[in-house]
């Protein structure tokens, strides 16, 4: 049975003015718009994430993200947990991207700190950092044809990630959570043998990424279902600070890691290259990346040459019993691999934070969604929406 109301959600009489028909699944009657709900429970949703849509026919009209079902209140929890136990809590909002989410807390502590990091631990972050964004990017670049009805990259991406996640393991016990950075460094140095096992697990990797241009992007039906669909432009780009890659599928040329450089990324200036679309089409942010999958892949290597040529050496700082930033305030933001992550850390001199704000990028980019879905076929909302590369946790923190 539907309910019907306005749109502000009072009740009106059957058939009268600005009226909406709210359903589950069927139809409803001509002279009314349909409010149908996607999620919270939904395959295409990648967890609890529910869209409220308002439906002409088979057109989107208007669309609102509700999120909030798997808030956490993680920004609170950072101020009753001292600076060591608050990278727990930060690598878990978006759970494809723990170090990477690591990063953001330490290196905020650091420049409070004025801390310098050991050669060694820089290198090492960079390299497990651009390893992170390759497993992060091919659960991506495997669950979206899945979406789309092609179920065989998935395996072909499982397959690539447990190379990876294998050496991950190795170095911190860890499969998803790694909890390997600490402020001033690294948990310890790598294990023996460890940089030739990564070194052949990169290489193997690299060899069989072709599958997905013959798979997937050379699929005609793919192609079909993703060319010219869910336009995304660089004015709605810039208003929702949609970031990553994402952002740069609509030709926004920007990259924490080489227009201000962390880590070791100012020396990999020559490897590192950015990868940009104009299209801003859902084929275009596939696109972009698979191909900063490749150049992960490259840095990864580079990374692991520097660190072969580095003397033996520390990689940690030696820190206090007790540990307390002095008092003031920085912001302290990195590349993600779903894009700018950023930590805006408030210190009274105590053994934790008097606040720490977190700026996760799935939580702008997925707002996008408001301008870029109205207007488009029902058919293609589960498109547009997988292409958009989120992970719910990270929306709601």
């Amino acid at each position: 049975m539907s309910q019907r109301t306005m749109t502000d959600g009072s009740p009106v009489a059957p058939g009268g003015p600005g009226e909406q028909t709210t359903v589950g699944i069927g139809g409803a009657a001509e002279s009314s718009d349909m409010v149908l709900n996607i999620g919270p429970q939904h395959p295409s949703t990648h967890g609890v994430l529910r869209l409220r849509l308002v439906l002409d026919g088979e057109l989107i009209s208007q669309v609102e993200p509700v999120v909030g079902y798997m808030h956490r209140g993680a920004e609170k929890l950072f101020e009753a947990r001292d600076y060591r136990q608050i990278i727990v809590l930060a690598n878990r909002h978006d759970w494809l991207s723990a170090f990477s989410n690591e990063l953001g807390v330490v290196l905020a502590v650091e420049r409070m700190l004025g801390m310098e990091v050991p050669e060694r631990a820089v290198w090492t972050r960079t390299l497990l950092a651009e390893l992170n964004r390759v497993l992060n990017h091919l659960m991506f670049l495997g669950s979206y044809p899945l979406e789309l009805g092609g179920i065989t990259p998935v395996f072909h991406a499982f397959r690539e990630r447990e190379e990876l996640q294998h050496v991950m393991e190795e170095i911190s016990g860890g499969r998803m959570h790694y909890m390997f950075n600490r402020v001033g460094g690294l948990k310890e140095d790598l294990p023996a043998g460890w940089q030739g096992r990564a070194r052949q697990a990169v290489s193997d990797v690299r060899s069989r990424m072709d599958t997905f241009d013959r798979l997937v992007t050379g699929n005609e039906i793919f192609r079909g279902r993703t060319r010219g669909v869910g336009v995304l432009d660089q004015a709605t780009v810039h208003a929702y600070g949609v970031s990553g890659p994402i952002a740069r599928a609509s030709g926004v040329d920007f990259d924490l890691r080489r227009d201000e450089p962390y880590l070791a990324y100012g020396d990999l200036q020559d490897t590192l290259r950015v990868v940009t679309r104009t299209e801003g089409d859902c084929l275009a942010r596939f696109e972009v990346l698979l191909e900063q999958v490749h150049n992960s892949l490259d840095l990864a290597d580079a990374c692991l040459d520097r660190l072969a040529q580095l003397p033996p050496g520390p990689v940690n700082q030696r820190l206090p019993k007790v540990l307390k930033a002095p008092e003031g305030a920085t912001y302290a933001w990195t590349e993600n691999p779903l894009g700018l992550n950023g930590y805006y850390l408030v210190s009274k001199g105590e053994k934790t934070p008097y606040r720490l704000k977190l700026r996760s990028a799935s939580f702008n980019n997925i707002q996008a969604l408001t301008e870029l879905l109205p207007g488009t076929l029902v058919a293609d909302m589960v498109a547009i929406l997988g292409s958009f590369f989120f992970v719910v946790g990270d929306i709601d923190k």
